[in-house]
């Protein structure tokens, strides 16, 4: 069993004391009364049974006893002083492992690391690309980007931005003699699909489109590679506001019309509400808040669609 300790305010209280070699200077540093540093000494006098301190007229003056604890005790300190410095290092920095769906990874979160990384020098970013949603019981993951209605209990979750489902293509699709001009139009080109034709059957029944026209073109199972293949001119894709954002920003795609399917699930900033406070935690989701946010923001002014 753990030996007893005294109580770690007596032992602050007695080496300020023998630091100042005063009571009233020790009070002062520790922000209380004097009489309340001249309590806690004696009272851990008492409990050591050892005399720390001879009181000699207006000066204070340690024992030998006194001067041998004195070593222990600052050393003990000092050893608590830089462990806590140490743990709240790596709570503003140090090491900080995300996951995220490889999607996400690689359509959103890769082209603005090199930002985070100059803004954040001290937080050593790890992303793990991963299908399933992580265990952060089991997992050595701190913070995760989600796709889904962000109802994880026990989670804190926040969304990221709201979320539309949109026809986009190559800009190369919305000129030349086999333009882009009305959503008929869209039917010139193969359809990219994404695990399934059911969102290309809902886009042309909402554009007043025969639905039948949604049995062409390619399925596949990934999001980020419908966007590519969009970017590539091999059809037109349908596609998430988050994932296709970056593309729209930089041109390398366009939404040929402004109709847009409105999405219930959306990107979701977890992690264990015991953390969500921690400083690089919170650091690396206000990060994402305001890129997210600075994304809508450009596609607003200058992402709309080209006709």
């Amino acid at each position: 069993m753990r030996p007893r300790l005294p109580p770690l305010n007596a032992l602050k209280a007695f080496e300020a004391a023998a630091r100042h070699e005063s009571f009233t200077r020790a009070a002062e540093e520790l922000c209380v009364t004097q009489g309340a540093v001249s309590h806690q000494v004696k009272a851990l006098e008492g409990e050591l049974a050892v005399k720390l301190f001879n009181r000699e007229r207006q000066r204070l003056a340690i024992t030998e006893a006194g001067r041998e604890y004195l070593g222990v005790v600052r050393d003990a300190l000092d050893r608590i002083a830089i462990g806590t410095e140490r743990l709240l290092q790596r709570q503003n920095a140090g090491v900080l492992t995300v996951s995220t769906s490889p999607d996400f990874a690689s359509k959103w979160l890769v082209h603005r690391l090199g930002h985070f990384a100059e803004a954040h020098p001290g937080i050593d970013l790890r992303v793990s690309g991963t299908l399933h949603h992580v265990d952060f019981t089991r997992e050595e993951v701190d913070l995760a980007v989600r796709h889904g209605d962000g109802n994880w209990p026990g989670l804190d979750a926040v969304r990221l931005s709201p979320e539309q489902l949109f026809a986009v293509c190559s800009p190369k699709l919305v000129s030349g003699k086999r333009r882009i001009g009305k959503p008929a139009d869209i039917l010139k080109f193969p359809l990219i699909h994404m695990d399934s034709r059911a969102d290309w059957k809902n886009w042309l029944q909402e554009a007043g489109l025969d639905d039948a026209a949604a049995t062409h073109g390619p399925v596949l199972n990934r999001a980020s590679m419908v966007i590519d293949a969009a970017i590539n001119g091999q059809g037109v894709a349908l596609a998430r506001t988050t994932l296709a954002a970056w593309d729209l920003i930089k041109g390398h795609l366009v939404r040929p019309f402004a109709q847009a399917l409105p999405l219930a699930k959306a990107y979701w900033i977890v992690c264990p509400k015991a953390t969500a406070s921690l400083p690089k935690i919170a650091t690396f989701r206000d990060w994402l808040l305001a890129e997210a946010a600075s994304d809508l923001r450009q596609l607003r002014a200058g992402g709309r669609a080209s006709r």
